[in-house]
């Protein structure tokens, strides 16, 4: 809801408060002011021009040369573009140094030989949308009526010097939704008056129901139907005043009967319709559920097709309008409209909704029909609508109204106690306090020894329990000056679980090392579901009941299918250095019709060069060891020591490339490139993928923090070529080591394998570096011999390997 600052001052009084403060105080009482708009945008130095002479430019057919009058002591020389200008028409001129939107400055010029002091403006050059321009001024400059002053402050004239409101309703305060509705919430918050406008109509002796007779056969649909009429119209534009009001809505002004009648709509919050009564081909209107297939074309010059669950306002045997959305073209007021009929009526929500939705048609009176109007207002808005026409359309008001009115109107009431207020809120706010709360409402109430009664106005049908008036009590108060209290009872902190801080630590970290984040379906095919499992993890899936399609009919068992998946997309698009990663579920089944297990796994697929530098020609393609690294930062980064890498042959992977990983003997995942045969059906190049146990990774992580000083004693090295079968692995043998070396030993690792032609058949030699200290003291050789004696016996006795000769 767009509100205007300057309309809204006509009915409260918003003396010594700005806009801005304004807007605070509204956001603090629980409607949100999503900003605040100053229509001026910066312009300054435009005032009201007067053309006194306009002749052709002796060197341009589309430029004019206007002496224009601006209030100086003498007229100015302007060249003009614009078709539209001509004598004798009051103008917007931007003089020489005003300002327009975007910093825009206007100097002398030359236009083709001719002097030019100052600028004609189009209403779109001061700032104001083309889409909310009247159409006779969309394609040239805007000019005034006459009984505007030369020299005036043009801004103002247009409104400019306005500041608008823009307030973000919630469904349940559509009382807001109009000027008078913000001006109760206004006038309620600084404890202010409402002023409401005076309407007087001045009717003729002629009766309006002389010429109209009104039915409803919809009585729950439409329980109110008002028609007033009004007769010898003349159509034109409306004052320059409602049109500004309407550009700041919003809405774009068409003519002054049509004006007048959103006009109404944005103060009363009631929608009107006018319509031209020498079309209605009648003088009764039947208000009536549709036929089925019964059409009407709209004032889109739409043909539409209704069912009858769509209300329609009829001239007694065909539809002339669409009940609360919009009219029919056959009777739209135009040009030569001389009788208007007001049509002021309540009509159901939830009717007036679906044939909303059902025509795509969503209008300001539609929206305010769904969200309830108030029913007080359908007499008011139709009287008001009536003045201004008399006024501003020159028409003659005929004596009454025809109307149906069935509606019983039943105001709710809301019983509560002083007690009740101040439990909920935790305050000590006492009965006076209530008492002036609900008069700045203008809710009556009765009281008895604090104890309340209080009756809801019919504009605020959000109104119906306890806790709505405990609201409105809040609201007012000022939620800044209900205490603050903590619950009672022993409290502890919030703060994340293990799994979510090791959820959190893994993603931060993979996205450290250059992974992307993916995530991707929970379902999958029944033939990818199997993909990089073995045998004994390839469970039947769950399936669903009712898939949308055959790709995605069971859920997942394994995250890794999905990321090849997302490589697959993107190197189709030429993107081909990647790394995913996924943090997911997978789907274990359990016994027959029993949900499955949940687990969480960490999984990544990287593919493409993973280093490059091509200035000093430098190319590092992804490999199995630059994955491994990946994962062994990980380990460090969330506490896990001792990771065991064992070769492994896994579906989908190359058997050579690929290892099981386990934590204290019990297996976390795999690691491994993807085969080359499954490389080309998936039409990859070569990826190296992983996927572990986020759930089992959590039982194993630990906080390490721990400082070891820098050594202040020298350290031994000692290395060892050893002479194994190839069965035998490197790991298996440094595990050996490790636990054979005591506490002198703190590091081990492989620098050399030789499985050349002087090596004999089925054996290897592995080359293995030992560092040894003691931080307390200098070791001294038979310390080192007799520690290192103890490695090549237990390597001896557990692997049988032989020190190489």
């Amino acid at each position: 809801m767009f509100v205007s600052y300057k309309w809204l001052s006509e009915y409260v009084d918003l003396t010594g408060v700005s806009a801005d403060e304004l807007a605070e105080k509204i956001t603090r009482s629980g409607i949100e002011v999503e900003g605040v708009e100053v229509l001026n945008k910066g312009i300054s130095g435009v005032v009201v021009g007067h053309v006194v002479e306009r002749e052709q430019h002796p060197n341009a057919d589309k430029l004019s040369k206007c002496l224009v009058d601006i209030g100086a002591e003498e007229p100015v020389q302007i060249i003009c573009g614009a078709p539209n200008v001509a004598k004798n028409q009051k103008v917007v001129v931007a003089t020489v140094g005003a300002v327009l939107p975007g910093n825009f400055k206007i100097k002398r010029a030359k236009l083709r030989g001719e002097e030019s002091n100052g600028m004609i403006c189009s209403l779109q050059e001061i700032g104001i949308e083309g889409k909310l321009v009247p159409k006779e001024y969309a394609e040239g400059i805007f000019v005034f009526p006459n009984d505007v002053e030369v020299g005036a402050d043009a801004l103002s004239q247009l409104n400019l010097d306005d500041q608008i409101l823009e307030l973000s309703l919630t469904p349940n305060r559509a009382d807001c939704l109009s000027m008078l509705g913000v001006a109760y919430e206004v006038a309620a918050i600084l404890g202010r008056e409402v002023k409401f406008p005076a309407i007087e109509v001045n009717s003729i002796k002629e009766k309006a129901s002389e010429y109209i007779k009104v039915s409803v056969d919809a009585i729950e649909d439409n329980p109110i139907y008002v028609a007033k009429i009004v007769k010898n119209v003349k159509i034109g534009p409306s004052p320059i005043w409602m049109q500004t009001r309407l550009m700041s809505a919003g809405i774009r002004p068409i003519s002054n009967v049509v004006d007048i009648t959103n006009y109404i709509l944005l103060e009363y919050g009631q929608p009107l319709h006018a319509f031209d009564y020498d079309c209605l081909g009648s003088k009764e209107i039947v208000v009536r559920r549709a036929n089925n297939g019964e059409k009407i074309v709209t004032l889109d010059d739409v043909e539409r097709t209704l069912t009858d669950e769509h209300l329609v306002i009829t001239n007694g045997s065909e539809a002339v309008a669409l009940a609360g959305v919009m009219g029919g073209a056959t009777s739209e007021v135009g040009s030569d409209t001389t009788t208007v009929l007001i049509e002021s009526a309540y009509f159901n929500g939830a009717t007036i909704r679906k044939a909303s939705k059902d025509h795509g048609l969503r209008s300001e009176a539609s929206t305010r029909y769904e969200k309830g109007i108030d029913p007080k207002r359908t007499h008011e808005a139709a009287e008001r609508a009536a003045q201004l026409m008399e006024q501003y359309a020159g028409g003659e008001v005929l004596d009454g109204i025809v109307e149906v009115n069935e509606l019983n109107l039943e105001l709710a009431t809301v019983e509560i106690s002083l007690e009740r207020i101040n439990k909920v809120l935790g305050t000590e706010i006492t009965a006076e306090t209530v008492r002036d709360i609900m008069t700045r409402l203008q809710f009556d109430y009765k009281e008895d020894n604090g104890q309340f009664l209080i009756t809801i106005p019919s504009r605020r049908q959000d109104i119906t329990i306890q806790e709505d008036i405990i609201e409105e009590v809040a609201r007012l108060y000022g939620y800044d000056n209900l205490p603050v209290t903590l619950p009672a009872g022993e409290q502890t902190p919030g703060q994340l679980t293990e799994l979510q801080l090791l959820r959190r630590k893994v993603r931060h970290y993979l996205e450290g090392a250059g992974l992307y984040q993916a995530v991707t379906y929970s379902l999958t095919s029944k033939e990818k579901v199997h993909r990089f499992l073995n045998k004994e993890e390839q469970a039947a899936p769950i399936e669903l009941l009712m898939p949308m399609s055959e790709d995605r009919s069971v859920l997942r068992l394994g995250l890794v299918p999905h990321l090849t998946d997302v490589l697959k997309y993107n190197l189709h698009r030429q993107v081909d250095q990647l790394g995913f990663y996924e943090i997911g579920t997978t789907y274990v089944p359990t016994a027959e019709g029993q949900l499955p297990n949940e687990i969480e796994k960490v999984a990544g697929a990287v593919t493409g060069l993973w280093h490059t530098h091509l200035w000093q020609g430098e190319k590092k393609p992804v490999d199995f060891y630059v994955v491994k690294g990946i994962l062994d930062g990980l380990f460090d980064t969330i506490g896990i020591s001792h990771v065991q890498y064992e070769a492994a042959d896994r579906t989908d992977l190359h058997p050579g490339r690929t290892a099981h990983l386990s934590v204290d003997g019990q297996y976390v995942g795999f690691i491994g490139q993807i085969h080359p045969t499954t490389q080309k059906e998936l039409d990859l190049q070569e990826t190296y993928v992983f996927e572990l146990s986020l759930e089992l990774l959590s039982t194993f992580s630990r906080e390490r923090v721990s400082y070891t000083p820098v050594p202040r004693y020298p350290s031994i090295t000692r290395d060892i070529a050893l002479v194994v079968n190839q069965t035998i692995s490197a790991g298996e043998i440094r595990q050996v080591i490790t636990d054979a070396g005591g506490s002198l030993l703190k590091d081990v690792h492989v620098f050399d394998l030789y499985e050349g032609e002087k090596m004999e058949q089925g054996k290897k030699s592995l080359a293995f570096s030992l560092r040894y200290f003691d931080p307390e003291r200098t070791l001294t050789d038979e310390d080192v011999s007799s520690a290192h004696q103890k490695v090549l016996s237990a390597v001896e006795e557990k692997t049988g390997a032989v020190l190489r000769g």
